[in-house]
């Protein structure tokens, strides 16, 4: 939670969730999360790893989101504004829910770690609007082949690094970008001989930066 309560102390921030009544929930690995709680519930990944996922109704999978320690979701700042769309726990996880309402209908803005909260918690948001923006980047791309490389792009100049580890399996790397797994996992081979990367499980090296 350091991004969320970044410059507000231990004690303002104990202050800050009794304010907003929260609670922290534990989930087992592959339960779903958001379906347990209320719709206008934001949640944030205190430990753990969670995935928001989308099953079209042919049973296609894709992963919409990838939700790490610290990450923030919920049906006003994620996609899962429709039935098709869940977030399941990939890991044991445990995550602390905040009722939306009770953010937006606060009274008392004299607070400044309250404010100094709003000011983190739109931050994050303007991150996850990024990062929606690449996932678009990403899908927009004709051919496998053109989504893994632009996938491989935006993680090496983000990370400032030729080395790619994966954050999920190459399974899930596939529902990521909206592949077959059969056919991407030829595609990377494809990639390996003509020398554009390395692989060694999880982690791949661009060999053409």
């Amino acid at each position: 939670m350091k991004r969320l309560f970044s410059k507000i102390s231990v004690n303002e921030r104990e202050k800050l969730l009794k304010l907003l009544e929260t609670n922290t929930l534990s989930f087992p690995k592959n339960t779903a999360v958001f379906s347990s709680t209320k719709d206008d519930a934001i949640g944030i990944i205190l430990q753990g790893h969670a995935q928001i996922i989308r099953t079209d109704y042919n049973g296609n999978r894709t992963i919409i989101e990838e939700l790490e320690e610290e990450s923030i979701f919920g049906t006003i700042i994620s996609s899962l504004n429709n039935n098709e769309c869940e977030v399941i726990a990939k890991e044991n996880t445990k995550v602390l829910m905040i009722d939306y309402h009770s953010i937006i209908e606060f009274q008392n803005t004299n607070y400044k770690y309250y404010n100094q909260f709003i000011k983190n918690l739109l931050e994050i948001a303007t991150n996850i609007i990024e990062e929606k923006n690449e996932r678009i980047e990403i899908l927009t791309k004709k051919s496998i082949r053109d989504k893994l490389l632009e996938y491989f792009n935006i993680y090496s100049k983000k990370h400032g690094t030729r080395i790619i580890y994966l954050p999920f399996s190459y399974t899930d790397l596939a529902d990521y970008i909206s592949a077959d797994r059969s056919a991407m996992s030829r595609e990377l081979g494809y990639l390996k001989e003509e020398g554009f990367i390395k692989t060694k499980g999880r982690r791949i090296t661009l060999l053409y930066r």
